[in-house]
Formats: C-alpha cells, structure tokens, sequence
C-alpha cells in the first residue's frame, strides 16, 4: 500500500510502498477513504511531542470502510462505514480507567503516534475504539470531526454552562465548536490573527457574533473562552477577557510557554484549565449530536503524495477550516 512515513523528527515524509497490515485479534482493517490533517500530526512531525514511535504513520481523523475484521470483533461488519480517532486504545486497569478518565489513562496509544494512522491506504485499529459515522456528511467532511470536532466538543463542554463564549484560533475545532455552540444559544465571539479578515467574515458566516483579532478585547465580557491555537500568550489575554468566576480551557496537546502574568488576571476565582485527549463517551456523544445541529465541515481534500504541503500549509496558516488527505 502507499503510505506516507515520518522516519524521524523534523525530516519531511517520505511516500513509501508498505505492506497492508492484517487486523489482530479484537481489531478491523480499514480502507481508508479520507484522513484529516491535524495541528496534533504537526507536532509529531516538528518534535513537539517526544514519544513517537518511529518510523510512524501519521493521521488520527480516519474515515473508511472496513474491509477485513479480527478474531472475536462483533461490533462491525464488512463495509461498515467507521471513524478512527486519536485515543487507540488504553490499558483498562489504572485508576484513571477505572473512574472513568479513560483519556487520562496510564498506559494508552495514540494513533498516528504510537500506533500506524491514515497517512495511508490501509489502516489498522481496535474495534472497541472506532466509532460508526453520521449519515448526511461526505468523507472528507467527515474526517475533520474525528479530533477537531471531538477534541473541540469535549473543551466546550469542560468549559460548564455560558452564555457568552470566546474562541482563540480561528482553525478547524473552533469552527465545529461554533457551529455546536451556536445550536446552543450561546453567543460566540471569534478571536483570529490580527488583521485576518477573511478568518474573521468566516468565523461570523459560521454565527459567531463577533469576530475580531487576539490582540482586541471582547465588546461584552465572557463567561468562558476556549484556546485552540497553541500561543502560551492568549492565556493571559484571554482571562482578561472572561468574567469573575469565569473560565479560561486550553484545548490543545501543545503550546507555547505561558507568560508571567499579574495574578489579579487569575483572581475573582477565575479557572484555567487544559483538556486532554477525549474518552470513547465524548465520541458517542458528540456524533450523536452533530447531525442535530447539524455540524458542516469546511474541508479541502488534497492527495495523499501532498502530506508535506498540506503540514506546510497548516504551520503557515494557509487554510480557511480543515485539510483532508484523499489516498
């Protein structure tokens, strides 16, 4: 199969010709028909994450059909249409497990990290942590809900009940999260890169009431605000930004170092906290709900030989919404 591998850290992929994989016991081969591109493989690939195995096959927003199944899988049939998301397995037995807090667990995989993704023509996952799909939304559409939409689902809900709501990054989650927020009632404010308009006209096509630069306070104080893009320098904006009492939730894998910053940002018990990861009860949830808003992705498709200029695309910010690899 063509597969598009990180031999190591900072080095461009390679385009290689592997062999398909065959499922294991308990898991499903997939042929893939779409991968997102996601800021998470962007810190695999530029070594903001340590831990990879190596060489790696990147992707985590995996959508396809499965074409062969494992011993002892019951849960899909040949042709299933299913989703493969970043969290690939977890051991089970850790008190993080066992309470519940599956995506804290002590010994998990992460696909396109630990465990081969779809940067490829064929991949391989455990049954138990692949997901059936909504109707009404294409492949390429879909493959962005696989992390932005999880990963974003699951900062806005830590986020508790609000009525007004900032969103910092202006990328692919913050545009699903709108769109979920929007169906809430909650008033969305969308904070982009100073001066880009055309995020900021997308971010208000998308029902954001207002949307401005990072760099520019809010008309209206926020209950909560969400931080996507991985700039340590919006925490401190965005707590000046929220309300006494409220909630500042960092929704990515990686940022930048955090400034010093007063503690008067912090007190009137304002919370910062970070989101990790996402349980399988997120994914249930989340795609239970997306097709009631119902969540429309903005996804570009490009080749799979093109996974080098579509991460370059993404670390330059060249893109409205997500990318999509097409094998």
């Amino acid at each position: 199969m063509k597969a598009m591998l990180l031999d190591r850290q900072r080095t461009p992929l390679s385009l290689r010709d592997l062999p398909i994989p065959e499922p294991g016991p308990s898991q499903v081969r997939v042929k893939v028909a779409a991968c997102g591109v996601c800021r998470t493989d962007l810190h695999v690939t530029d070594g903001d994450l340590t831990q990879p195995k190596l060489p790696i096959v990147p992707g985590h927003e995996i959508v396809g059909r499965v074409d062969k199944l494992g011993s002892g899988v019951t849960r899909f049939s040949l042709g299933d249409r299913v989703g493969i998301p970043w969290l690939g397995h977890t051991c089970g037995v850790c008190p993080y497990c066992r309470m519940g807090h599956e995506n804290l667990c002590d010994d998990p995989g992460f696909t396109g990290y630990q465990i081969d993704g779809g940067y490829a023509e064929y991949a391989v996952a455990d049954a138990d942590y692949c997901f059936a799909l909504p109707e009404g939304l294409g492949d390429v559409e879909a493959a962005p809900l696989l992390c932005a939409g999880l990963i974003g689902y699951r900062t806005l809900r830590m986020a508790g009940p609000c009525r007004t709501l900032g969103i910092y990054g202006f990328g692919a989650a913050a545009h699903i999260v709108a769109q979920v927020a929007r169906h809430q009632g909650i008033e969305t404010y969308a904070f982009t890169r100073a001066g880009d308009r055309e995020a900021q006209a997308f971010a208000r096509a998308l029902g954001c009431v207002w949307a401005g630069g990072s760099d520019e306070p809010p008309p209206v104080p926020l209950d909560a605000a969400l931080v996507f893009a991985p700039v340590g320098a919006l925490v401190p904006r965005a707590l000046g930004a929220v309300r006494k009492g409220g909630v500042v939730v960092l929704g990515g894998i990686h940022m930048s170092d955090i400034p010093a910053m007063p503690y008067r940002l912090l007190w009137e018990e304002r919370v910062v906290r970070s989101v990790a990861n996402l349980t399988r009860r997120d994914a249930e949830e989340f795609l239970a709900l997306a097709p009631r808003v119902p969540v429309r992705t903005h996804a570009t498709a490009m080749p799979l030989s093109e996974a080098n200029e579509a991460l370059d695309r993404l670390r330059r910010g060249d893109l409205i919404g997500a990318l999509v690899l097409v094998p």
